[in-house]
């Protein structure tokens, strides 16, 4: 559990500090105040950019370009993460230097922010990113299998651009493809297991998804990577992998595909999964960012996604513009107000 979250020099906020526990964390306050920036903030305290995916210098606090801090206390553990004008991002592990893949270790922070509204309709990036979230939250080791594959395939596409075509040039890197790849697939099909059991064994108010891993079916992928070569070289890159898959959904009780679904339904459709990801996560510490998830649900399924809430183990953190959107979670709930003055957010706790 997140217990203590500070935040320096970060995005709008020049010092917010928050003392925290196990009550759902409602924030509340108008747009632009800050809400998303501190829900952002518990982002970093896993591997990668973050929710909104932004470049280390992105998230210093404009005209106040000396870099940014976050200190954390989870799990028992301190962290202290930032980064300097210039630099790279750093971590520090219970005051010693550590690689950003060890915060997987730590805890499974799972997020939904309106941008993915659009995660069903829109290009397969999203939605293999979507996947490896889920994955990364059962297999914390599934980000450095990625890495290694992604290096590998990075060098195996500069030989394939250089026009190179000495086999053992292509063998050793092939290898570590293939060894990392098939965990990839390993880990991804074992983690669609577990979310649609989750789904399977709950009564909840939100529809449950059919889901399915494609364009990535090469039976052979060491075969694959060597009889493609010759097409790879001309089109310059990788053409089959891991790197190449697609996560599909239907919605399972209309059995449409959920790109035909209407908007609520694909909203409501992620809102399953992500509570699916927490439920079967329940022997670990888990955090669930919800960014105005309230302001697209009616009364009735806003108070039933409360109930879920309080129902999961986990640490759940939801903005909304209004306190009155969470009227339904009550005194169930710990909740703070985001205002702004100056272009700098402030924070205040509400009893």
């Amino acid at each position: 559990m997140l217990t203590e979250l500070t935040l320096l020099q970060f995005r709008s906020h020049d010092r917010a500090v928050l003392q925290l526990d196990a009550r759902p964390v409602a924030i509340f306050g108008p747009n632009g105040a800050g809400k998303t920036n501190i829900l952002e903030a518990v982002s970093m305290l896993s591997p990668g950019r973050g929710l909104r995916r932004a470049a280390s210098e992105d998230l210093m606090r404009q005209g106040h370009l000396v870099g940014w801090k976050l200190r954390a206390t989870l799990d028992g553990h301190e962290l202290e993460t930032g980064c300097l004008p210039g630099q790279s991002r750093t971590l520090k592990l219970d005051g010693k230097p550590a690689a950003q893949t060890v915060l997987g270790h730590i805890a499974r922070i799972l997020w939904l922010v309106p941008a993915m509204d659009r995660l069903w309709i829109e290009g397969a990036e999203g939605r293999r990113r979507f996947l490896d979230r889920m994955t990364m939250s059962f297999h914390p080791g599934h980000a450095d299998a990625s890495l290694v594959y992604e290096k590998a395939m990075r060098e195996r596409n500069r030989l394939l651009k250089d026009g190179v075509r000495d086999r053992t040039w292509y063998h050793a890197l092939e290898a570590q493809m293939v060894g990392a790849g098939l965990d990839i697939r390993a880990n991804r099909v074992d983690a669609i297991a577990r979310i649609m059991a989750a789904q399977a064994g709950a009564r909840t108010a939100f529809p449950a998804a059919d889901l399915q891993i494609a364009n990535d079916d090469a039976e052979d992928l060491a075969q694959a990577l060597h009889e493609g070569r010759m097409q790879d070289m001309a089109a310059g890159r990788t053409l089959q992998g891991p790197h190449r898959a697609d996560l599909v959904a239907r919605y399972q009780a209309k059995n449409a595909p959920a790109a035909q679904c209407s908007t609520g339904e694909q909203k409501a459709l992620l809102l399953s999964l992500v509570l699916a990801n927490a439920r079967a996560l329940e022997d670990a510490p888990v955090i669930l960012l919800l960014d105005e998830v309230a302001a697209h649900l009616d009364t009735a399924r806003r108070g039933a996604l409360y109930d879920e809430i309080c129902a999961l183990s986990a640490q759940v953190f939801m903005t909304a513009t209004e306190q009155a959107l969470f009227d339904s979670l009550g005194a169930r709930g710990h909740y703070l107000r985001v205002s702004e003055a100056d272009g700098t957010s402030l924070t205040q706790p509400v009893p």
